[in-house]
């Protein structure tokens, strides 16, 4: 497939996981792709070798990171902001500056990067935060740090898509439910749990989620801004 041949892809955390499926959908579908990873060295550079992509080390929790990250990318047709933090616990007991880090990756970073996508995206350009089913709702204790991060990420797709519209940029949430992936795998101790709260009782793969993406990065999503794209297996609905 070559839907991508003739643009520019920077995924902000696509070294494992959700973002190493974007990385190798996008790049299959013909888009020079560039990654960023915090701590994955070794998975990152067998990615890029893998694909073609070009991996570069950034810290998400560090804004001037994340800036210069996305300036040094140059004029993007497409930028995705996978990389997130997940803290969970007593909110009476976590530790504060955890709590602080996670909101930093988890809202910080999204909101920077894309300012600084805008000022040199072309017009059309696309916008793809990815959030979680968890911004609508969070059905266990424990996750209310969490959560705000990620309906905070619903707002910031809203207004966003407000102020790029006039270009055509194109701004968008994907809401993964359980996913299978290193953090959260399909047959770990949590899964027979999260699967009574979804109507299809399996976890997502990272590939579906890499394909939501494609779609809303493509030629066909012209008119899709500022939407909320859930994919839980009806976890939340």
């Amino acid at each position: 497939m070559t839907t991508f041949s003739d643009k520019t892809a920077l995924i902000i955390g696509g070294s494992r996981g959700i973002g190493a499926a974007i990385v190798r959908r996008l790049s299959a579908d013909g888009a020079a792709v560039t990654f960023s990873y915090a701590g994955s060295a070794e998975a990152s550079a067998a990615l890029a070798a893998e694909t073609g992509a070009t991996a570069v080390r950034s810290d998400a929790a560090d804004r001037s990171a994340v800036i210069d990250l996305v300036s040094a990318a140059g004029p993007l047709d497409i930028l995705v902001v996978n990389a997130g933090a997940l803290v969970l616990g007593d909110p009476l007991e976590l530790d504060a500056d955890m709590v602080d880090r996670m909101f930093d990756i988890n809202i910080r970073a999204p909101y920077h990067a894309a300012v600084e996508a805008a000022r040199r995206m072309p017009d059309n350009g696309r916008i793809i935060f990815i959030g979680s089913t968890n911004g609508d709702r969070i059905p266990f204790e424990g996750g209310a740090a969490y959560a705000l991060t990620k309906s905070a990420i619903q707002g910031l797709t809203r207004g966003l898509a407000r102020d790029f519209g006039s270009r055509g940029i194109t701004v968008n949430a994907v809401q993964p439910g359980p996913t299978d992936t290193d953090m959260n795998p399909g047959d770990g101790p949590m899964s027979d749990l999260m699967h009574t709260f979804m109507a299809i009782k399996r976890h997502a793969r990272a590939d579906e989620v890499a394909g939501m993406v494609a779609y809303l990065a493509g030629p066909e999503a012209g008119i899709v801004t500022g939407a909320l794209h859930t994919i839980d297996g009806g976890f939340g609905a």
